[in-house]
């Protein structure tokens, strides 16, 4: 049986490489120059491959639970084995984080490569295809570099992210030719665009902090970790993991920063007294200098509107004030950084008209989809790989 992949992204590989065991031969069509570039970007060029927590709960979509009948069949000690079997050596951080011993993507796509290198799989990069038929239970797969007849196609074309390297609306205008829809799709895992004036300040100024997005009153999503100041507003792993709700999440929005995230009111006042007797007569700026970053200290004391006054001179209520500055220093969202920034899409082919257990199309026989071009989307840490790993090792097995 002939078996045409579109896209050689992670789940691209891994769908042509599994379809090849099971003894198929395979087309794998790519439309960038080689295989895998987005794989060299991943994980800040480490490749974070994927995460020991890696379960339906870390992921979301329209229906978030059709990945787990694709991250049981194909779990993260069997990706790991799998990979293992390739040549490649990976090490776990505390958070679960799996990465390539050698620290380096390029490790993982080499071993990609490599694999690919067998006799039923005929590789074609530079290929960009331009409608899929599907006609008498065949398939013919029409691309710039000719057409290609197969028994089943698997769509594996990624998502809208990350267009420098390869982001792409393709796999959806494809899908839609054989009569699948997709939801609406946002630039997910994402820096946030912020009111300027205090980020602008701090650029460069990491914190740890607990993060909170409201709409009005209502709170949308919460999380916490580093963050990072921007000229433009946050960004960080933190801000990446709740990226998605403010995505998605509409106009009139806000993030509040909690740089004390572990301490209870009481006791941030208590410290604040305390640090008012230590600084004396110097400048009420200086109240968190051994607390936070010094930038960042500052500009919270100048938020809740002290800076050159002496430390001494602050009453209590002003040290209540630069308490609720500490515990929620607030800046107005004004959108977020696009899909050429976004390592994932939040949204996709709708799940619905696919069937988990095979990921075979529930419209067209023969037609399957696995990878980002769905609408799944994981957290950041690795998820997102493991759903790629997950959903094209179970769509190369081509079952019915």
């Amino acid at each position: 049986m002939t078996v045409c992949i579109i896209g050689g992204g992670a789940a691209g590989m891994m769908a042509a490489l599994t379809a090849a065991d099971c003894g198929h031969e395979v087309i794998l069509l790519e439309r960038q120059s080689r295989v895998g570039r987005k794989l060299l970007a991943t994980g800040n060029g480490r490749c974070n491959l994927t995460n020991h927590h890696a379960a339906p709960d870390h992921y979301h979509g329209e229906s978030s639970g059709f990945c787990a009948d694709a991250l049981a069949a194909f779990d993260v000690d069997a990706t790991l084995q799998w990979f293992r079997e390739k040549g490649l050596v990976t090490v776990a951080e505390d958070s679960g984080r799996v990465y390539p011993y050698s620290n380096m993507a390029g490790s993982v796509l080499d071993v990609l490569r490599y694999a690919l290198e067998r006799p039923e799989i005929t590789l074609h990069t530079g290929c960009t295809v331009q409608r899929i038929r599907h006609r008498s239970g065949s398939f013919t797969v029409e691309a710039d570099l000719g057409s290609f007849s197969a028994d089943k196609v698997i769509l594996a074309a990624g998502g809208a992210a990350g267009s420098k390297v390869g982001g792409v609306m393709d796999g959806y205008q494809l899908a839609k030719q054989l009569g699948h829809h997709r939801t609406a799709l946002y630039p997910s895992l994402v820096q946030l665009k912020t009111d300027p004036t205090y980020p602008r300040a701090l650029k460069g100024v990491k914190a740890e902090a607990g993060i909170t997005v409201r709409r009005g009153n209502e709170v949308l999503t919460q999380g916490r970790g580093e963050i990072l100041f921007t000229e433009y507003g946050v960004s960080g792993p933190a801000i990446f993991d709740i990226s998605r709700a403010v995505s998605a999440g509409g106009e009139d929005l806000t993030v509040e920063l909690d740089f004390l995230p572990d301490w209870q009111q009481d006791a941030t006042l208590a410290w604040l007294t305390q640090q008012q007797a230590n600084a004396a007569q110097r400048e009420a700026g200086t109240l968190l200098t051994g607390t936070l970053h010094s930038r960042l200290g500052q500009m919270v004391c100048k938020a809740a509107g002290f800076t050159t006054q002496r430390a001494d001179t602050l009453s209590a209520s002003d040290l209540h004030r630069i308490a609720q500055k500490l515990r929620s220093f607030t800046l107005p969202v004004t959108g977020v950084c696009g899909f050429d920034q976004a390592q994932v899409t939040a949204g996709g082919l709708r799940t619905d008209e696919f069937d988990p257990h095979t990921m075979q199309s529930r419209l067209v026989s023969g037609f399957y989809a696995c990878g980002e071009v769905l609408d799944i989307d994981g957290d950041c840490g690795g998820y997102n790989l493991q759903w790629a790993w997950s959903s094209g090792h179970l769509a190369g097995l081509l079952m019915e």
